[in-house]
């Protein structure tokens, strides 16, 4: 699965600029998180993805600390889509997915059948 989307991303909201995301638990909108999360962003492109980006120290822990998470842009109110549209220098429309957080570990992605009786 492809885990350089955060470096790929062709843009990026500053995590002070993206507010209208957090708590992610509070979104009206379709949020994936973990494997949910990883299989989503496995199936677009880099510069279809938005990233939330940190600007200090302390977001940089809190982005990495927090769920992956991945947000179809098309799920999200009007009014957010407005507010984050504002802070990418292209067209919001022209992405598909805002992603939060990144995979930390270079490990290979297991399934539990892996671990059965055979």
């Amino acid at each position: 699965m492809p885990k350089e989307h955060f470096q790929s991303a062709t843009a990026s909201i500053d995590y002070g600029d993206a507010a209208e995301l957090f708590p992610v638990d509070d979104l009206d909108a379709e949020v994936l998180q973990h494997r949910d999360a990883q299989l989503e962003l496995a199936d677009v492109d880099g510069e279809d993805v938005v990233v939330v980006a940190p600007t200090s120290l302390a977001t940089s822990y809190f982005l990495t600390q927090h769920a992956l998470t991945a947000i179809p842009i098309d799920s999200l109110p009007p009014a957010a889509q407005a507010q984050l549209g504002e802070e990418v220098t292209a067209s919001l429309d022209t992405f598909e997915l805002i992603q939060i957080g990144k995979w930390t570990t270079d490990s290979p992605n297991h399934s539990l059948a892996e671990f059965g009786n055979p």
